[in-house]
């Protein structure tokens, strides 16, 4: 279903890219606030597919395949610098508005704009939550169940990119971005645990404010294909 779903955006991308003026593949990796380094899926991204625009300023659609490994959460009570998320499989979609300076052999390009993402296969960590639960309520010992709403998510995302052209037609491209999102978890569920007088607790708690926090910086490396710079 991920294989089907990632060709469909890539068919999506390229029929774009005929009417654009640039199109970008690259190798992209993603370190979240609080997570684990996230490497992507072959074909790695699909970025710098040029909607409309000129050599000054254009507005760029693209797509990541992410392996997950691990991310945060926010609105709940208990408090953790390790990732409470994942791993899961994650696609992203960014458009950007795209400011270009250089000449005919460079592009410094300033980016910005907004991204959804939706994830597959989300798992909780709960080694991390029941530790973080067990320090909040100052218990010995802590068991924790959750569900929790797995829905599109969306923030805004804002960066650089260097393109180093090797003749009209082609580029090398180093970027970085950094990306701030969330989608809702309304985590709930039952915990349990034991204080060192052996008493048994038995809660049940509800976290409707809770998200993913989708908080971190991008590294990109990649090629540019270009049909239209003068």
């Amino acid at each position: 279903m991920l294989k089907n779903i990632y060709i469909s955006l890539l068919a999506l991308s390229l029929s774009t890219a005929s009417f654009s003026q640039d199109f970008g593949i690259s190798a992209s990796f993603f370190i979240p606030k609080n997570g684990y380094f996230s490497a992507p899926i072959s074909p790695l991204s699909i970025r710098g597919v040029t909607l409309v625009g000129n050599n000054m300023f254009s507005l760029d659609i693209g797509g990541s395949l992410y392996r997950i490994s691990g991310m945060s959460m926010t609105g709940v009570p208990f408090e953790t610098k390790e990732p409470t998320v994942g791993p899961f499989f994650n696609i992203m979609v960014p458009i950007e508005a795209v400011i270009h300076l250089g000449n005919k052999n460079f592009n410094f390009l300033i980016k910005g704009g907004g991204f959804a993402f939706y994830n597959f296969g989300t798992k909780l960590n709960y080694g991390t939550i029941d530790r973080a639960i067990k320090n909040q309520l100052g218990l010995e010992l802590v068991n924790s169940d959750f569900s929790f709403d797995n829905t599109i998510g969306y923030g805004y995302e804002f960066g650089i990119e260097y393109i180093q052209y090797i003749n009209k037609q082609f580029g090398i491209t180093l970027g970085v971005n950094y990306f701030i999102g969330g989608a809702n978890l309304n985590l709930r569920g039952t915990v349990k645990g034991l204080d060192n007088n052996g008493v048994l607790t038995v809660l049940t708690v509800e976290y409707p404010d809770s998200k993913l926090d989708y908080t971190g910086m991008e590294f990109s490396v990649g090629l540019l294909f270009s049909s239209g710079r003068r």
